[in-house]
């Protein structure tokens, strides 16, 4: 399966590497797009060298071809999977905002593309009115969403936010192919 892998600015990025990696080493082929914010946790050379695969940083990044990388991603993913998935993603995805790759590629996936969303955020925002008005909306688009799980949260509060664990997450994923 190709998957095209978004990931974007949590604390949870660090769980992409083993994500990707659990990914690659079940026989699919992963091509990272990530969000600015993605880069100030985890570092594009990491996910490239554990997928084998340029890393899509923005939109800037196309210069050097003629065909729009995002497009080209979008036409060929056979799953979008988003692990992390931060609130301000949620809602870009959910209002169909483009500001980054990973919005582009959203908006272009054929409408049969399976959608998988990994929520990682602070308890406070993932209860929100407004994230759990986003989350409604990509589900009712056909958004499938993992997680988000309770336990210790990266700010220090206990509860409901977490990122799904990396094994949850594949479990999902070859979950689609049966």
């Amino acid at each position: 399966m190709n998957i095209v892998l978004g990931i974007s600015g949590s604390i949870a990025a660090y769980k992409a590497a083993e994500l990707a990696s659990q990914l690659v080493k079940a026989g699919h082929e992963v091509n990272v797009v990530m969000t600015a914010a993605a880069t100030e946790f985890i570092t594009p050379l990491t996910l490239q060298t554990l997928t084998r695969r340029p890393v899509l940083l923005g939109l800037e990044d196309e210069k050097s071809s003629w065909k729009p990388g995002h497009i080209e991603l979008a036409d060929e993913a056979d799953l979008f999977l988003v692990a992390p998935a931060s609130a301000n993603t949620l809602a870009n995805l959910a209002n169909g905002m483009a500001p980054d790759s990973l919005g582009s590629v959203y908006l272009a996936l054929p409408r049969t593309t399976p959608v998988v969303l990994a929520p990682a955020m602070n308890g406070k925002m993932w209860e929100h009115p407004a994230t759990q008005r986003n989350v409604a909306q990509l589900t009712q688009d056909g958004c499938r969403f993992v997680g988000p799980a309770a336990g210790q949260l990266a700010c220090g509060y206990e509860g409901l936010g977490r990122m799904a664990e990396v094994a949850d997450i594949v479990a999902a994923v070859q979950g689609l192919k049966a």
